[in-house]
């Protein structure tokens, strides 16, 4: 496995540098919970054997920020933190019920205070001002399924008091409870989130209509439109997708069924999850370079792993923990290891053709900090918009809490794009 890291993550330098319409609000939560259950690779529970400090022993690469020579902001621990959160259910109006975990009694407090702290160098704290400084009269977009909304929202509070945003969702979507824009005047500033969990296109393969495991067609080399026509008009894009992608789905490349995931047809050939996650993404990113309007900031956030504990979401599984895991405790290896590979691979190939056209693609690589935190989900302490229902929900982030530090790692890398003197095209962006 070192050698195929080494392959992946060698020969960089150490700078820093169609939509899914569905008749029920809670499918955005019990489905990407549900898909997690029939996956013929083993959900991660706790696993231990690499971190991903040695993944990173040799080289790192472009996205692996540093401040200052040798301090890559993704290694390192958590620490405790007394302060309290940057905000709370009562000073923000954008926490959705299903992450508004103190709002519906979670009793403990202590998953709110703990803060990122790299191995060699200082993250500093989201500042408001700053951001939107940063973002002043620019647009910027989640791409992705529903943990990218749950970033947007955390990114929503964490700039609440400062400037206040308008939601302009109904004036740009027929259905704005999957398609978001929100508006800050003050700044000229949009923050939006195009729902597509799977990047292409896709459609039910049941005639019937969709349930919880019904068979979905992925058209692997087709963009979906849903973000694909829109996405040009943005400066700052950010990638997101995973969980979706391990329920039955069948793959279709020039309009011709080449296999499947988990869809138990005959004659069908399985290909497994990870052929239909890595091309995906590779339409993703090929798409979104070969645009010719698009001169933006192409982020990728990594896999955001989930807790179940004790069986499966369905089957009694929760995440109870109340503090995260050590170090030593749990180590990025087995299926989210390869999960995050995937990933790595179609994004180090998409930066290289993206240099070539001056733009730049940047990664925020939160799957093994994200591994540490069983602590940071809702379990059942989140409701359904609109619905008496409570869902031990393992994948989704609790707000406050751990997904603040995304926005923290977002800004910091930002920081640094405007601070550099290369006179690049991102640099002329900001």
């Amino acid at each position: 496995m070192k050698s195929r890291i080494n392959e992946i993550l060698n020969g960089t330098r150490n700078t820093f540098k169609s939509v899914l319409l569905m008749s029920f609000t809670l499918l955005l939560i019990i489905l990407p919970l549900s898909l997690m259950r029939n996956s013929h690779e083993s959900p991660p529970v706790i696993s231990a054997v690499r971190s991903r400090s040695s993944l990173n022993s040799t080289t790192k690469t472009e996205t692996e920020t540093e401040s200052e020579e040798g301090c890559d902001i993704f290694s390192g621990t958590w620490v405790p933190y007394p302060e309290g959160p940057y905000y709370n259910h009562e000073t923000c109006p954008w926490i959705v019920d299903q992450q508004n975990c103190i709002k519906f009694g979670r009793p403990d407090r202590e998953y709110m205070h703990w803060r990122w702290k790299p191995n060699q160098c200082e993250l500093p704290l989201f500042n408001a001002t700053q951001f939107l400084k940063l973002v002043k009269g620019k647009k910027m977009v989640f791409v992705g399924d529903s943990v990218g909304k749950n970033q947007m929202w955390s990114l929503l509070c964490l700039l609440n008091h400062v400037s206040k945003a308008e939601d302009f969702s109904e004036r740009f979507s027929s259905n704005p409870v999957y398609f978001k824009q929100y508006y800050f005047e003050d700044y000229n500033f949009t923050l939006a989130n195009l729902w597509s969990p799977y990047f292409v296109k896709s459609m039910d393969d049941d005639p019937d209509g969709h349930t919880y495991n019904s068979i979905m067609r992925l058209y692997l080399d087709e963009a979906d439109e849903a973000w694909a026509n829109q996405v040009a008009d943005f400066d700052i894009v950010i990638f997101s997708a995973g969980h979706w992608f391990f329920r039955p789905l069948l793959f279709y490349e020039n309009n011709t069924l080449v296999g499947c995931n988990k869809c138990n047809k005959e004659n069908v050939t399985d290909l497994s999850f990870y052929y239909g996650y890595r091309k995906a993404f590779r339409t993703a990113f090929k798409t979104i370079t070969n645009l010719r309007r698009y001169n933006g900031i192409t982020f990728l956030r990594t896999f955001s792993p989930s807790h179940f504990e004790n069986g499966d979401w369905n089957k009694g599984g929760n995440c109870i923990r109340t503090k995260p895991f050590t170090n030593e405790e749990v180590k990025l290896d087995g299926f989210v290891l390869e999960v995050y590979l995937t990933q790595v691979d179609e994004f180090k190939a998409a930066q290289k053709e993206a240099r070539k056209k001056g733009l730049k693609f940047l990664m925020l690589d939160t799957t093994e900090i994200m591994l540490l935190r069983p602590d940071g989900h809702p379990n059942n302490y989140g409701h359904s918009k609109g619905k008496n229902v409570t869902l031990n929900d393992c994948v989704h982030w609790c707000s406050p809490g751990p997904v603040d530090t995304w926005n923290e790692f977002l800004q910091y890398m930002m920081n640094m794009e405007n601070q550099d003197s290369t006179g690049s095209k991102i640099q002329r962006i900001f």
